[in-house]
């Protein structure tokens, strides 16, 4: 018997992915633990495995399709035996059910229309003057389908009256305007219509906010596609920021000291047959260390909160959060309180490299318990991080900078580096 082959989830809060990539295609023989697909969700880009065997007979969802619901059909497996005519009849079902469904909405929408009596023929009147266009600072109000329109006719909008709400130009203002028609006479005290580039400006929604919108001449900027990442991380912030109650505390650190131990370490480790050194330490690692011991000796912050439990953490699992070109990702140095400054920083570095390449498992960048966002390497001197749920806290770290400090009275210059810990 076939059977679908649905969108997996390939994580607990995974809703939708995009199908990245086919590694078969349609009358592969298939096994089970065969990898069938790519598919991206918003953190990495995983393999995904056949469980049954077959023949793939048919794909549905073809590669790079986004925005593919989990648990929506991608293809169908055939059984041994089964040959095409089981695909036509699953995707003959299928199309009989999308064609219900959009029948069903048609008839619900002309049910709400209000019904138009036909009218007698007439003499035609002579045209009545009609409202000037609404121009607010020389845009013209149009919905997308009549700006539409209007370019294929050759229609200029500035010229033309809408019937819409608060004279916004619709469709059928567009049909019965002719092409090349003159202005209408604006009413007393409206500003003059121009042809203009703001004219064929299209309102944009800003930060996804339905009430802020902004026109912009359709020349003035080019649109880059958000991507799944892009899409998660601004509505989780988002939400984040909005329901997390969020204070800062920040404190100066001398650094001279770890710089010392740290050049002293680097200068210790052993070298290999090509003259490098088997692990170089970064300011960075010294912290996640630093931060995992503070959060064993200070448990109330090593926690999460549910409606109905405070969670105290018994490991210090620290995110570190890396910016890539197409988003930002937090891997989880888990553990970290038992390991040392040379395991963390190889654990970094291999994180790194595999969140750049989409190629983390959700066990490496999902839950931890306190998360790091190091900017310093940026020239950054401080700034306030947005809590990652279902952390606590996160900790800002800035710029090691020479400052003036005043050390037993004296003037004196030493590396300082500037923290800021975002709490709830």
């Amino acid at each position: 018997m076939s059977t679908q082959i649905l969108m997996p989830a390939l994580s607990p809060t995974m809703e939708e992915g995009k199908l990245a990539k086919w590694h078969v295609k349609e009358g592969d023989e298939v096994h089970s633990g065969d990898i069938l697909a790519e598919i991206e969700t918003d953190k990495a880009t995983m393999e995904f495995e056949a469980v049954d065997e077959g023949v793939i007979g048919k794909i549905l969802v073809p590669e790079g399709t986004e925005a593919v619901k989990v648990n929506a059909p991608i293809a169908i497996l055939l059984a041994e035996g089964e040959d095409a005519s089981a695909v036509t009849d699953i995707s003959s079902a299928m199309s009989s059910i999308k064609d219900a469904v959009t029948a069903e909405t048609k008839e619900t929408k002309e049910a709400k229309a209000e019904p138009k009596p036909a009218a007698a023929p007439t003499p035609t009147p002579a045209p009545a003057p009609v409202p000037a266009p609404v121009v607010h600072g020389e845009r013209v109000f149009a919905s997308p389908l009549a700006r539409r329109i209007a370019a294929q006719k050759g229609i200029d909008l500035a010229v033309v009256a809408g019937s819409g709400p608060r004279g916004r130009i619709v469709k059928a203002d567009i049909e019965k305007a002719q092409p090349g028609a003159a202005s209408v006479a604006a009413k007393p005290g409206a500003a003059p219509a121009k042809s203009s580039a703001a004219a064929s400006a299209e309102p944009v929604v800003i930060g996804g906010l339905p009430d802020a919108r902004i026109f912009y001449p359709a020349d003035a900027y080019e649109e880059v596609p958000q991507d799944s990442m892009r899409k998660a991380i601004a509505k989780r912030l988002t939400a984040a920021k909005a329901q997390v109650p969020h204070i800062y505390v920040n404190m100066d650190i001398k650094l001279d000291a770890l710089l010392a131990a740290r050049a002293a370490l680097n200068a210790a480790a052993p070298k290999g047959k090509d003259k490098a050194p088997a692990y170089k330490l970064s300011v960075n690692d010294f912290v996640i260390k630093a931060v995992a011991m503070a959060l064993k000796k200070v448990p109330e912050v090593n926690a999460s909160w549910t409606d109905t439990a405070v969670l105290r953490h018994k490991h210090a699992d620290i995110g570190v959060a890396v910016a890539l070109d197409f988003g930002l990702i937090t891997p989880i140095v888990a553990s970290a309180e038992e390991k040392g400054l040379v395991a963390i920083s190889e654990e970094v570095k291999s994180l790194v490299g595999r969140a750049k390449d989409k190629k983390l498992k959700p066990s490496e960048y999902e839950g931890g318990s306190f998360a790091i966002s190091n900017m310093g390497m940026f020239g950054v001197s401080s700034f306030n991080a947005i809590i990652n749920p279902p952390h606590a806290a996160i900790l800002a770290v800035g710029a090691g900078e020479q400052r003036p400090v005043v050390v037993d009275g004296k003037l004196d210059i030493a590396t300082v580096m500037t923290v800021t810990l975002s709490c709830d």
